[in-house]
């Protein structure tokens, strides 16, 4: 059996994307190579892998046993190929890096500073929730990334704090609860709540708290957006907590911000997998963290 990694690296691409059309697009092949690619692994495998639809593109259980084991291959590939280009040091090569998409402007200094040291690096970011970026890693399908932490896979993945923020609760200018200088769990269950999409750090640090505290929030919205967060939030549609970085960047005029009443804080920093050594770029990018906290 002769697989090419790229065969590898499509199908995974083709099923992360879930569409032939976009896949296509973005691996810069026509659809009907693309398509003459898989028939042709299925083929060599003698196994249906997926179950094509005018929507969307699904695996079938032989297709998940696959996608897994060449995740890892694909993984080790681009280990190997990080380690060869290091020996004559870091000058060239990829990282795969994983970043939530409200810290996104939180990490752009560190991550000017990476390029301006390894300008031959090239970078290759995809955004996830913190959830979603924790499979990812377990996936070997990224380095490292940036996410809020503590992690849920604690036994699997090592994280290095950066920096904290406190979460504030956010208000509709008129809204009852600005009279009060703090804000419990049990003042937001009586009001629709905005919340993050379930893949998010905090949407799961949120249930934790809730559930402590006998509290069932009135999710009303989900989103992954800051912005359509704070939006949502000024037309009256309901309330949100966010991290203080983001609610510098929304309408003071016609919000409000409050504390919790007991303090929350949103701390981001660097995961990657505890059972599998670093890259080399993921290396340095985590020792020029380290210089800069």
């Amino acid at each position: 059996m002769n697989i090419p990694i790229k065969t590898l690296h499509c199908f995974l691409r083709l099923v992360e994307i879930g569409n032939f059309t976009r896949a296509a697009e973005q691996l810069y092949l026509t659809q009907p190579t693309l398509s003459k690619m898989i028939q042709r692994l299925e083929e060599t495998l003698d196994q249906q892998l997926l179950i094509r639809s005018n929507q969307k593109v699904e695996l079938t259980q032989a297709g998940q046993i696959f996608h897994a084991s060449a995740s890892q291959i694909i993984g080790q590939w681009h280990r190997m190929e990080q380690d060869l280009a290091n020996l004559s040091g870091l000058k060239s090569g990829h990282l795969r890096l994983g970043v939530c998409p409200m810290m996104s402007t939180l990490t752009i200094d560190l991550l000017t500073k990476f390029r301006q040291t390894y300008p031959g690096v090239e970078l290759h970011m995809q955004e996830y929730g913190g959830f979603g970026c924790e499979q990812a890693l377990l996936a070997d399908s990224l380095d490292i990334a940036f996410t809020a932490l503590p992690v849920t896979n604690s036994e699997q993945l090592s994280a290095s704090p950066l920096q904290g923020y406190p979460l504030k609760v956010c208000l509709p200018n008129e809204h009852p609860l600005t009279v009060k200088d703090r804000i419990s769990w049990q003042d937001l269950a009586q009001y629709p709540f905005i919340l993050y999409n379930e893949d998010f750090s905090l949407a799961k640090l949120f249930a934790r708290l809730t559930k402590e505290a006998g509290v069932t929030l009135n999710i009303a919205f989900r989103s992954g957006q800051w912005d359509f967060l704070g939006a949502m939030v000024e037309e009256g549609m309901g309330v949100a907590i966010l991290p203080e970085p983001i609610c510098n960047k929304l309408d003071k005029s016609r919000l409000v911000f409050r504390p919790m009443e007991k303090d929350l804080f949103w701390q981001i920093g660097l995961i990657w997998r505890n059972n599998l050594p670093l890259t080399p770029a993921a290396e340095a990018l985590l020792t020029l963290s380290r210089h800069r906290s």
